[in-house]
């Protein structure tokens, strides 16, 4: 008799094997290699101060600051060897227009990073993400912080508030902890225009060590990180403000949001959701830049608001909810190919390797996005939710607010699923196979190509 395991076997020995060929190891800095060497001039970096004392669980209205803890305080992070710290930066910011005219020079400022890393330094990879905080919301949002990624790859991350709304939240939320910051030149420059070399000036302490701002890691790549508003931010930064500056990032991501037009001499990767392709018209791939569509994923997702809704539940009262047009959030794992991007991206700032292509998003005649009998997007990068749906996932929708960005996730039902996957184990073998490919491609990890295939087969997708 054919059981389940059996007809899943081949699927799985191809999966195996793919992940095997294929699988990124993370390494630490050998001992005793030398700790890279600062950027030239006045970017070499700002003071820290720091690690700021104060942990969760705590009272963001305390009078001490030790009675407090840090915005979006990150969960679970000693189960997986992270640490996570907090540090003051102080110096002097250079002030810019968006079409890069440099407006004041040495502007004070205070601000701070939120870091996250390994406490062993041998479970460091020497990468460090520096995600310029998002503040669509009125808040700083982790947006890139993808902790089993992150952990499981062996990243440190770190959170650079660089933007007067986020700051002002921030000092509004916890006088005691955040009172001292301005990044506004005491109310001369309210349009962010010192954003750029704040942002700058922490990377530049990042690679320097300055104040241990990492303990006892040395960072050997710097990649600069942003979502959607950051990345249009982190375009202005690096189409106008860094020619005229010294570099401080070895390479650059650009998530869900804008890129830079100009080819630089740092390599830039720009990942985009279903949600923000709305034209054909696009940058050609060069060796500087890269250009992944992520089909059905929605520009912020299942993922995203599942994992800060407890953190906004917890420092806001209540997180925000939404009215849609449609049920909202996408649950195609856009993190899962931003994973693939930072060790892509890493390689590539390291050692010249080019990342894979990926093909772009399909458009129809009339303009519009090309879609299947089931709606789904044609093109693009595809991962196993969109090669073997389940349900309805599109980077669509409408309705107040943020909706549009939410996407949408509509479960097909069941006589649908039962067309479409007679068996269970035809369905998670159809998984495992779709997911194969993506590792192959270079889309996603071998590691999330074994979690999208152990959802699979604990679903009741095709049981009787």
């Amino acid at each position: 008799m054919i059981t389940w395991r059996t007809a899943l076997r081949p699927a799985v020995v191809s999966l195996a094997t793919v992940l095997l060929g294929t699988g990124a190891t993370a390494t630490a800095l050998p001992a005793g290699a030398a700790e890279p060497a600062a950027p030239s001039g006045r970017a070499a970096g700002p003071a820290v101060d720091g690690p700021v004392a104060g942990a969760v669980p705590g009272d963001p209205e305390a009078d001490d600051v030790t009675g407090t803890y840090p915005w979006l305080s990150a969960p679970g992070l000693a189960k997986a060897g992270y640490i996570e710290q907090e540090f003051y930066l102080s110096g002097r910011a250079d002030a810019y227009g968006p079409t890069g005219e440099r407006l004041a020079d040495d502007v004070p400022y205070t601000t701070r990073i939120v870091v996250r890393r390994p406490s062993s330094p041998e479970r460091f990879n020497g990468t460090v993400l520096t995600e310029w905080q998002n503040v669509s919301g009125g808040y700083d949002l982790d947006a890139l912080w993808a902790p089993d990624q992150v952990t499981r790859a062996g990243y440190a991350w770190v959170g650079v508030s660089a933007q007067r709304v986020g700051v002002e939240q921030l000092r509004g939320w916890s006088p005691a902890r955040y009172g001292r910051l301005d990044v506004t030149g005491q109310g001369r420059f309210t349009a962010d225009e010192m954003s750029y070399d704040v942002y700058a000036q922490a990377a530049a302490a990042l690679r320097a060590g300055t104040g241990k701002v990492l303990g006892p890691l040395r960072a050997r790549t710097l990649l600069g990180i942003g979502a959607s508003q950051s990345a249009g931010r982190m375009t202005v930064y690096y189409d106008r403000v860094l020619p005229q500056t010294e570099p401080v990032f070895d390479g650059y991501g650009f998530v869900v949001g804008s890129a830079p037009s100009r080819t630089g001499g740092e390599p830039v990767f720009h990942v985009l959701s279903e949600t923000d392709v709305r034209t054909p018209v696009r940058r050609a791939d060069d060796n500087g830049y890269r250009r992944w569509e992520v089909a059905g994923a929605a520009h912020s997702g299942r993922f995203g608001q599942a994992y800060r809704e407890p953190l906004l539940t917890r420092d806001l009262g209540a997180a925000p909810t939404y009215s849609c047009a449609r049920p909202p959030f996408s649950e195609v794992p856009l993190h899962h190919v931003t994973a693939a991007v930072y060790a892509h991206l890493g390689r590539w700032a390291e050692h010249g390797v080019l990342p894979p292509a990926a093909p772009p998003l399909e458009f129809a005649s009339d303009g519009t996005k090309a879609r299947d009998a089931s709606g789904l997007a044609r093109g693009g990068v595809r991962l196993s939710q969109v090669e073997v749906p389940t349900a309805l996932n599109t980077g669509d929708n409408t309705g107040e607010t943020f909706c549009v960005l939410f996407g949408t996730h509509v479960p097909f039902g069941e006589e649908q699923l039962d067309r479409l996957y007679p068996t269970h184990a035809g369905y998670a073998a159809r998984v495992a196979a779709a997911d194969a490919r993506a590792v192959r491609e270079g889309h996603i990890l071998p590691a999330d190509a074994v979690v999208n295939l152990r959802e699979a087969v604990s679903s009741d997708v095709g049981r009787d």
